[in-house]
């Protein structure tokens, strides 16, 4: 079953709720072969988070908006820590099984076209600046975010140089360069019958980011780099 209605992660979140340890979602990419993301992975406590999003959470301060808060689990982590935090998740089953779990305030809905509200923090985790989709969209996503951030508040962003994907066995990389930026990739989402519609999904290095949050009037800072091309900025609104 394929329609606009379709909402695999929220359907697989809200089976493992529902008790089926097994439930797993299956993620198809046009650069990579398909794989499989554990719902359980979406339930995991703190302990459990990779050292990224730790050090992450960390850095939240003041009243913090969680996007693509899935699950709820870095709403919850933040929650146990005496944060004011809000999850905002645009699936509505996901969102139910967070605030079921005991994340104290939800939003519903799309982070472009929810009325926005002034926080300290905006978080986005697990690649959280794919919902920008495209380097062209990129500007709107920061506009966005700086249209929910208070004066004096800071943009959290985790992502990855992608690049490696792209790499020959000799160590050289061969790109298309009539086909876009790299760190564009298209996905689609599948659980049991359920099975989404394709979607845009940016992954973008952290020199153009950079380069693009000047262009906003945002000042961008690399808070961690990892090995495997993972890193985590801040993003502030310039003097």
């Amino acid at each position: 079953m394929t329609h606009s209605g379709s909402d695999p992660l929220g359907a697989a979140v809200e089976a493992y709720w529902k008790g089926n340890r097994q439930a797993a979602i299956h993620v198809f990419t046009d650069q990579a072969d398909p794989d499989e993301l554990p719902a359980s992975y979406l339930f995991r406590a703190y302990e459990e988070m990779p050292e990224r999003e730790q050090f992450a959470l960390t850095c939240c301060s003041g009243k913090v908006l969680d996007v693509g808060a899935g699950a709820g689990s870095h709403a919850l982590a933040l929650q146990q820590k005496g944060a004011d935090v809000t999850a905002l998740e645009i699936s509505a089953r996901a969102a139910q099984v967070a605030e079921e779990r005991g994340v104290k305030e939800n939003l519903v809905g799309d982070f472009f076209s929810l009325p926005p509200q002034p926080f300290q923090t905006l978080l986005f985790l697990m690649n959280g600046i794919g919902i920008a989709g495209t380097l062209e969209r990129l500007p709107l996503f920061l506009e966005t975010c700086k249209k929910w951030l208070a004066p004096g508040g800071q943009i959290l962003i985790e992502s990855s140089d992608i690049l490696y994907l792209y790499e020959e066995e000799d160590g050289s990389v061969l790109l298309d360069l009539n086909s876009g930026y790299y760190g564009e990739l298209t996905y689609v989402m599948a659980f049991e019958k359920e099975r989404g519609a394709p979607f845009p999904w940016l992954f973008i290095d952290f020199d153009l980011l950079q380069q693009y949050a000047a262009e906003a009037g945002l000042q961008a800072e690399l808070l961690l780099q990892e090995e495997d091309a993972h890193y985590l900025a801040r993003l502030t609104c310039l003097p």
